[in-house]
C-alpha cells in the first residue's frame, strides 16, 4: 500500500477539520456523515486495520480537498483497496465481501463522482478506443468522467436529463462542501446528435429498471450515422440499460474491445466495452 502524503500544513488543516465537530457537519456534511455511520458499524479486524484507517484518511482528505488536492480524487482515493479476485480488478479492501464500512462508502462516492470508477488505465483505454475523435456522454451525472476524459486529451460534450447544477437529481443530489458538477453538463433538450456521426457515443451506467434512455440515444446515434460506442455498464438483466439496447447491440453492434483491467466495486458486475456498427 502507497502511504498517502500529505503536507505539515494539510495535516493541520484535517486535524483542526476534525477537532471541529460543528465545523466538519457544516461545511462538508457528508464526510461527517460517513464518520457518524462508520463509528457504529463492525470494525475491522487487527490484519485489516491499517487498511481501514488509511481509507479514512484518504476518505478525508479528498472528499474535503477536491480538485485541489486531486485532479482524480475518486481514483486517488479508492486506488489502495484495489485487490484481484476472480480476473477482476475490484474496490474491496483486499478482503472477499468487503466490510459494511466501505459498503456505506461506496454509496457515497458513487453519489459525489460517479457510479463507474475511472482508472488511469480505463481512461487510457478509452482514449484509444476513441482514437482521437471527439466525445459524446449522454446521462453523465456530475460530469465526472467528461471531465476525466477531457483532462485525457478528448474532445467532450456531457448531457443529462437532470443536470446536477441544475435541477434536483436523486442520484446525485446536492450537497454542501462537494461539487454540483466537475464538467459542463447540459440538458437533453440541448442534445442534437445529428451532426454528430463522427463522435463516439460514450454511455456510463445508463440507468435500467426500464428506463429507455439508453436505447433511445443508441437508436438516435444510429439515425446520424455514428458507428462507435463506449459502453459501461453491467450486462443483459442487471442494473443498467434496457433490453432494446441490448437487442440492438446484438443485432447491429459488434464488439471489438474491452478494457482488461476495468475497476469496479466488488458488488458491481460492470465492464468497459468499445462497440462497432456493423454495416451490411
Amino acid at each position: 500500500m502507497t502511504e498517502l502524503a500529505l503536507t505539515a500544513e494539510r495535516r493541520e488543516q484535517l486535524i483542526a477539520l476534525l477537532g471541529d465537530e460543528r465545523r466538519l457537519r457544516a461545511e462538508f456534511p457528508k464526510v461527517a456523515e460517513y464518520f457518524d455511520v462508520a463509528a457504529g458499524l463492525p470494525q475491522p479486524g487487527e490484519a485489516q486495520a491499517a487498511a481501514a484507517f488509511d481509507f479514512d484518511l484518504r476518505f478525508l482528505h479528498f472528499m474535503t480537498g477536491g480538485a485541489a488536492v486531486s485532479a482524480n480524487p475518486y481514483w486517488d482515493l479508492v486506488a489502495p483497496s484495489v485487490s484481484g479476485q476472480g480476473g477482476r480488478r475490484v474496490v474491496d479492501g483486499g478482503a472477499a465481501g468487503a466490510s459494511a464500512q466501505l459498503a456505506y462508502a461506496q454509496m457515497i462516492l458513487q453519489a459525489t463522482y460517479a457510479y463507474a470508477i475511472p482508472s488511469p488505465e480505463t481512461l487510457d483505454w478509452v482514449s484509444g478506443f476513441c482514437d482521437g475523435r471527439a466525445v459524446v456522454e449522454v446521462g453523465a451525472g456530475r460530469g465526472y468522467w467528461a471531465a476525466q476524459l477531457h483532462r485525457a486529451g478528448l474532445a467532450v460534450e456531457a448531457f443529462e436529463l437532470e443536470p446536477p447544477d441544475r435541477t434536483d437529481n436523486v442520484s446525485f443530489p446536492r450537497a454542501f462542501g462537494q461539487a454540483d458538477v466537475w464538467y459542463l453538463v447540459d440538458t437533453l433538450e440541448g442534445l442534437r446528435i445529428v451532426g454528430r456521426a463522427a463522435c463516439v457515443l460514450f454511455l456510463c451506467w445508463p440507468p435500467g429498471w426500464g428506463n429507455t434512455m439508453a436505447s433511445a440515444s443508441l437508436e438516435a446515434f444510429e439515425r446520424a450515422g455514428g458507428e462507435r460506442l463506449v459502453y459501461i455498464g453491467e450486462p443483459r438483466g442487471g442494473r443498467t440499460a434496457d433490453d432494446a439496447f441490448f437487442d440492438a447491440l446484438a443485432s447491429r453492434w459488434e464488439q471489438t474491445s474491452a478494457d482488461p483491467r476495468f475497476v469496479s466495486w466488488w458488488n458491481l458486475a460492470d465492464r468497459a466495452q468499445g462497440w462497432v456498427r456493423v454495416r451490411t
